[in-house]
């Protein structure tokens, strides 16, 4: 697997697609777990499938009757990213969508939602399906089937590599339904399929003890840090999720682990990342040339990987920035930022900070109308150009879907994670280098200039949070960075239409989480709903 590891993922859709006629047959295709797994190279394919499952979309490759209708008839609504993204992002002041009509948008800015919203029982169906797919590769490369299919030597190795990043990207699946749901079904590879018995529950802090060992115990069972295939998880990865988590362990847990998070982000500091040098070069076409700064990105290829969701979403979403900008055929009017985000920078027009990217022409600073397209400005932090402004790579002729990759996890994250985490009290830290990070990451936004940089005594947790809004919006963290802070239902933090009224007001706690999907809770009497819903 290279960067163009999506062109192996159509091939797996024919495990997707194999049918049976009755449930004690084969499958009719004669696609069996012995024939795909009975060599390395199956394997590999097979752990393209599960890397796959985060970029290609539909009913065919979600395979879950449970995805709610609405979404199924929207393919790009399918997709992980997009439906992560959306509770990420449009919960918070970062984003807002045009059309109420969409299935599952109306409430999600508004923080109004029930129980059925095709958006919020989307995800929660795709993370199961994902941790499926995880679960399966997992049972079917433990150390007895790779014997018993006579595979040895260095290929029995590098599939227990393939195995323990199976089990990363399980994990990932697992800190996202803990961090969106909470208390959640759990299985893994040895919980019985095709039985009567349904998934025990396992409550918000069990799961996070259940991540913290799963990433502790493939530690080094992972390549070494910049040394996989680019766009697979290597320890790097591992260490920047379990740093992720730390920060926000009070959240899960009521217990804080800032000591723990600092010492994650040292080795990833210590493994030889960098920032990149421009910033405006890091969610563009040829992104994938970014491996001084990406630690794990989702890949998404014009050609190979054509759906409605991921990077496509979030070039072609921007009201009204015009197609030679965002390097497609045009906008869908549909995302927009509160002016309550916007002023987070001083200079809107980016000619200092260039992380500043907004298009300005014919939007309101001021987001009078929460479901009109020209009604707060749109960003252009997703252009299908290279860095040239040459066309994407792998630009397919209509202009409709877009070659960039997501980034899960980059290392100026990293940075931040420290500077907060030392803020918080952690040790193993020093706020003397936490400065110099966020000053690092500040010097690169103006164009290697020291203008923007600040001094320690500007340097507190309410700067952090801004910082990390400047640094990291639409990359799918806010509603958790707002949640930590205790900004996301509290009137500590207002934002237009938060609530439902124009100048924002305070919400329930309830919101910190999202419910668990009524056909869920029928099916499987093991299952609470979260509190309020």
């Amino acid at each position: 697997m290279n960067r163009n590891i999506n062109k192996l993922y159509p091939l797996f859709l024919l495990l997707l697609l194999s049918a049976c006629n009755k449930l004690d047959l084969a499958p009719t295709n004669d696609l069996t777990a012995d024939k795909v797994y009975s060599t390395p190279a199956g394997y590999k394919q097979a752990l393209a499938k599960v890397y796959g499952a985060f970029a290609l979309t539909g009913n065919a490759t979600t395979g879950q009757q449970d995805i709610p209708v609405e979404i199924i008839k929207d393919e790009g609504n399918s997709d992980f990213l997009r439906l992560y993204w959306n509770l990420q992002e449009l919960t918070t002041d970062e984003a807002a969508w045009s059309w109420r009509s969409d299935a599952g948008v109306q409430g999600l800015h508004e923080l109004s939602w029930g129980s059925i919203n095709s958006i919020i029982n989307g995800l929660y169906y795709r993370s199961y399906f994902q941790i499926t797919l995880a679960n399966d590769f997992i049972r079917q490369s433990t150390d007895d089937n790779i014997a018993k299919r006579g595979i040895t030597g260095a290929d029995a190795e590098e599939i227990r590599r393939f195995r323990a990043e199976a089990r990363f990207m399980r994990a990932y699946q697992y800190w996202v339904l803990m961090d969106l749901y909470g208390n959640v079904p759990f299985a893994t590879e040895e919980t019985q399929v095709a039985t009567k018995d349904f998934p025990k529950r396992i409550v918000r802090t069990e799961l996070f003890s259940y991540v913290e060992s799963e990433l502790l115990a493939i530690e080094n069972e992972l390549a070494a840090p910049k040394s996989n295939e680019y766009g697979r998880a290597d320890r790097a990865a591992a260490w920047a999720l379990l740093s992720r988590m730390y920060l926000n362990a009070a959240v899960y847990t009521g217990t804080a682990k800032n000591t723990e998070a600092i010492t994650y982000c040292n080795k990833i500091i210590g493994a030889g990342y960098a920032l990149h040098n421009k910033y405006r070069e890091l969610t563009i076409a040829d992104n994938h040339l970014n491996t001084d700064e990406n630690i794990l990105t989702i890949n998404y290829d014009g050609t190979s990987t054509q759906n409605f969701g991921g990077t496509t979403y979030l070039m072609h979403g921007p009201a009204n920035v015009p197609a030679d900008v965002s390097g497609s055929n045009g906008d869908w009017g549909g995302l927009r930022c509160t002016q309550q985000f916007v002023n987070l920078f001083a200079d809107k027009t980016g000619n200092t900070d260039s992380r500043a990217q907004f298009y300005m022409t014919g939007q309101s600073l001021e987001m009078n109308e929460l479901y009109s397209e020209t009604d707060g400005y749109s960003t252009t932090k997703y252009r299908n150009k290279t860095r040239t402004g040459a066309p994407a790579p792998n630009q397919d002729a209509a202009k409709d879907f877009s070659d960039i990759d997501f980034p899960l996890f980059r290392f100026a994250e990293v940075y931040l994670t420290y500077a907060e985490a030392v803020l918080r009290g952690g040790s193993g830290g020093d706020l003397g280098t936490a400065l110099g990070f966020v000053n690092a990451l500040r010097t690169r936004a103006y164009n290697g200039s020291t203008a923007g940089n600040i001094s320690s005594t500007a340097l507190n947790l309410d700067f952090i949070l801004d910082e990390r809004g400047r640094e990291l919006y639409y990359e799918a963290v806010r509603r958790t960075d707002l949640i930590r802070f205790n900004k996301f239902t509290s009137a500590a933090y207002l934002w237009a239409w938060k609530g439902g009224v124009r100048a924002g007001t305070a919400v329930a706690d309830k919101f910190n989480i999202f419910p668990l999907p009524p056909t869920d809770l029928s099916a499987n009497p093991n299952l609470i709903q979260n509190t309020g819903y």
